[in-house]
């Protein structure tokens, strides 16, 4: 089975984290999947090449997508753009041609074999694909590349207004992920019920991936104790609680908030060369030797 394309989208504005040589390190050894960044922080030095960078300023963005989704959008913050990630395929639908998935991701994190995981069966099966059991995965999720997913978050109730609007609100964990996932609060039959019912909802995965730990999800195990160690090695992810076992990425929100304020990013990012090392680990002091 021939491997399908996949393609993420991330605008970003402002300045490139600490970590984001760590980041690309990730992504080069993905090297069958493609990024595009659009972005005013510069080209880092020594990006892989599945990794592009389109140049432009936050407000000329902010045009390209007022233009494309007939909305004023004029927010007075980039983080904002975490709202608009469910419109990203009909946003830059010209940059998707012969991919057969697009995705939105986050850039606080770091890829194991993401290909691994989202395997060409599971493509095959599902439309959208969410590494959260109980909603769209905002900070990594994948669509494929056909109208119907590029224009999904239309099926929202005032998406216009949700969009337009300047203040953050969510809209690809909340509104966007209740048109796949209805009915939390409900018996799990009558959960199971509903999905079957429920059109966007069969041909859709959610799965939880465990790769946002310290946060309100239990760990593998149902506890909330959770790994205090993840390694990275050519591509491969695993952490120190969970043996062999490999993990698409990690979402490291938890300790960026919590952990690492108390430390400067030179502390965190350990020394300059680490990056590039063929392994590292990623503790709550930051980024360290294997």
């Amino acid at each position: 089975m021939t491997a399908p394309r996949l393609l993420f989208l991330v605008p970003y504005f402002g300045r490139w984290p600490f970590w984001m040589p760590f980041f690309l390190q990730s992504c080069r050894f993905n090297p069958d999947v493609q990024w595009l960044f659009f972005t005013d922080c510069g080209t880092p030095p020594d990006a892989p090449d599945n990794v592009r960078f389109r140049a432009m300023s936050f407000a000329d963005y902010c045009a390209l997508v007022s233009a494309r989704l007939g909305i004023d959008f004029r927010p007075q913050s980039p983080y904002k753009l975490c709202d608009l990630k469910p419109a990203l395929g009909h946003v830059h639908a010209d940059e998707l041609e012969g991919f057969d998935f697009w995705g939105f991701s986050d850039i606080d994190l770091v890829y194991g074999d993401l290909r691994g995981y989202f395997s060409a069966e599971r493509l095959q099966r599902f439309d959208l694909l969410s590494t959260h059991e109980r909603r769209v995965s905002g900070h990594l999720c994948l669509l494929r590349n056909n109208a119907r997913m590029r224009e999904a978050f239309m099926q929202v109730p005032g998406w216009q207004a949700k969009l337009a609007s300047s203040e953050h609100n969510a809209f690809d964990e909340g509104a966007f992920s209740r048109l796949f996932i209805r009915h939390k609060s409900w018996p799990a039959p009558l959960r199971r019920l509903a999905d079957a019912c429920n059109p966007w909802r069969r041909c859709s995965e959610f799965v939880e991936a465990f790769s946002t730990p310290n946060g309100r999800v239990a760990w593998l195990d149902g506890s909330f104790d959770f790994p205090r160690r993840w390694i990275w090695q050519r591509g491969q992810l695993r952490n120190d609680r969970d043996g062999t076992r490999q993990f698409p990425y990690f979402h490291f929100i938890g300790w960026k908030c919590d952990a690492w304020p108390a430390h400067g990013e030179h502390e965190l990012s350990g020394d300059a060369a680490l990056a590039a090392q063929d392994a590292w680990s990623i503790t709550p002091q930051g980024f360290r030797e294997v």
